[in-house]
């Protein structure tokens, strides 16, 4: 053994063979690196030439570098004289009880990629999902983050909002105010009616069509209701909506039209 070291043969028998090898596996990481990476970035072009969700192409692009560099790494180690069979299978041992102790957290990346596949909602948007209301700043894999009117952030796991009911306020451009208002019932129906449709007139953020509506929509234990109903486009909805209940308050004191309240008779009676 000492005479083969003093000879130098462990130099070509060992030294070189493996400086070789590990030369070689460094080469094909570093060029499949730079080859995954050039993919991923004509992936993304693509996508983006298809005018997809910025998100969504952030997503597939990344998921393709990782698969590929993945792919690349076990090239590299399969020239180094690695089992990859052997090790793959390890990797899948140890990836399904990854898996088991972190169900949540793959349930909220499922429920985030299928988020962003389907775009029930997009930044910006006035949402109600997973039990609160808010608008969107961010949509991410595992969390979705949005702010309440009062600016508030809340952090909202992906999983509770595709498991649950999605209301998005902002999808359509136009939103109709659902008011409802009541008079006494010894006032004069066709008045009070007038009286709003007056106000709807004067007023050039309630849109023509669809054409608003004044309708009687219940003869209730005090009062006649009625269905007020006009339509806006979404960023003026809340300011038409408190508009019109002082307008109409105003009118209605002006013009003598009463607006009831819940009354409550007392009868007393002495017992000699």
């Amino acid at each position: 053994m000492f005479e083969a070291l003093s000879d130098g043969a462990w130099l070509n028998d060992y030294v070189v063979p493996w400086g070789l090898k590990v030369l070689l596996a460094v080469i094909i990481f570093l060029v499949g690196k730079w080859i995954a990476r050039r993919l991923a970035n004509v992936i993304s072009r693509v996508m983006e030439k298809s005018k997809l969700d910025v998100i969504l192409i952030k997503f597939f692009s990344d998921i393709a570098y990782w698969v590929l560099l993945v792919a690349v790494a076990l090239a590299a180690l399969d020239q180094l004289g690695v089992n990859v069979t052997s090790l793959l299978a390890i990797v899948g041992a140890a990836g399904l009880a990854v898996g088991l102790a972190m169900k949540d957290s793959l349930a909220n990346f499922a429920a985030g990629v299928m988020l962003i596949i389907f775009r029930p909602f997009s930044i910006g948007d006035f949402v109600d999902a997973g039990g609160v209301s808010g608008t969107v700043e961010s949509l991410g894999l595992f969390c979705t983050v949005m702010k309440t009117p009062d600016n508030k952030k809340i952090i909202v796991p992906n999983s509770g909002i595709f498991g649950g009911n999605i209301v998005n306020v902002s999808a359509n451009p136009t939103r109709r105010v659902d008011l409802v208002i009541g008079i006494g019932y010894g006032d004069d129906i066709k008045k009070a009616k007038d009286i709003i449709e007056k106000i709807f007139a004067q007023d050039e953020r309630i849109l023509k069509d669809p054409a608003p509506v004044v309708a009687v929509g219940e003869l209730a234990d005090s009062s006649v209701n009625f269905n007020v109903r006009p339509w806006v486009n979404k960023d003026d909805y809340w300011a038409v909506y408190s508009d019109l209940l002082e307008k109409i308050k105003l009118e209605f004191d002006a013009q003598g039209v009463s607006i009831p309240f819940p009354q409550q008779d007392v009868h007393m009676h002495q017992v000699a």
